[in-house]
């Protein structure tokens, strides 16, 4: 399939050659939708504070607190040193103990009853966070400029967010995404029918100018619910890619599709793909 690019062993990191630690913080969000407080971290390109006239993309992160386990640091350092990658801001959102029902599809809970905090969820980003993200950076307000990631389910939530919000964000970055999340259970004459995101593309009108970039690992899971010998992970995302080809979107050009030989659900397998995923979102 010439949609997949496989990739196989490890990325070399950049030679570190005259690295600039980035700009961080860390602060907080009392969330009225979420009544909680939010944990946010935030990189900065190093000549932040000098480039006063400069703005910049951002890139919204689900699962904040697994930043250094998906190399995060030492990648945007390297990268913005060598040049590699583009400057921009980076907006760490770290989950809570509510991470199973906050991230999910904000149109509806699974069959299980995940994910019914979706939509408050999705309520805190667009209307607290992204608005005091913007006011408090020197932001690209573009669409074209505005990605939401994750891994798994924060891969799902990224999805869902974009796909839900096409006059603020243009771009998405999913890593292993729980694409399965359904509205019923599957059964055996029918196990593919009822995934809650593969349905709710397909009812809806593409998103003009909208790009994603999609990652699996052939490891991600040993389950293949259809037996059609390929895992429920590759092809719940090769699924979704074929409803988004079929909605006009172009391989290669909408849609990056990376598949990992031997990847498997976990940190060290998106750390090999993410500085991929950051020069796909930023670089001109």
């Amino acid at each position: 399939m010439n949609l997949i690019q496989k990739i196989v062993g490890f990325f070399n990191p950049p030679k570190k050659i005259n690295v600039v630690k980035c700009i961080t913080e860390q602060w907080t969000i009392p969330s009225r939708f979420l009544d909680r407080l939010v944990q946010v971290r935030v990189w900065m390109p190093p000549r932040y504070a000098k480039d006063k006239d400069s703005r910049y993309p951002v890139i919204f992160f689900n699962d904040g607190q697994d930043m250094a386990a998906v190399g995060v640091p030492e990648v945007l350092e390297n990268g913005f040193a060598d040049k590699s990658i583009t400057p921009f801001i980076l907006i760490a959102v770290s989950a809570s103990d509510n991470r199973i029902r906050e991230y999910g599809t904000a149109c509806q809970p699974d069959y299980k009853g995940r994910g019914d905090l979706a939509k408050d969820y999705n309520s805190f980003v667009i209307r607290e966070l992204v608005p005091l993200v913007r006011n408090r950076y020197r932001c690209k307000v573009e669409t074209s400029a505005t990605i939401f990631a994750g891994f798994s389910l924060g891969g799902l939530s990224a999805f869902d967010l974009v796909w839900g919000n096409p006059k603020i964000f243009g771009k998405v970055g999913v890593f292993s995404g729980s694409f399965w999340w359904r509205s019923e259970e599957a059964t055996d004459d029918n196990p593919d029918k009822h995934r809650i995101t593969h349905a709710l593309v397909q009812a809806s009108p593409p998103r003009p100018n909208m790009k994603f970039w999609l990652q699996t690992g052939t490891n991600d899971e040993t389950e293949d619910r259809n037996n059609n010998g390929i895992i429920d992970a590759i092809d719940d995302t090769l699924d979704l890619i074929n409803i988004l080809s079929a909605k006009g979107y172009k391989p290669h050009e909408d849609i990056r599709y990376t598949e990992v030989e031997g990847g498997e659900h976990n940190p060290q397998t998106w750390k090999k793909v993410l500085p991929a995923f950051l020069k796909w979102a930023v670089n001109p």
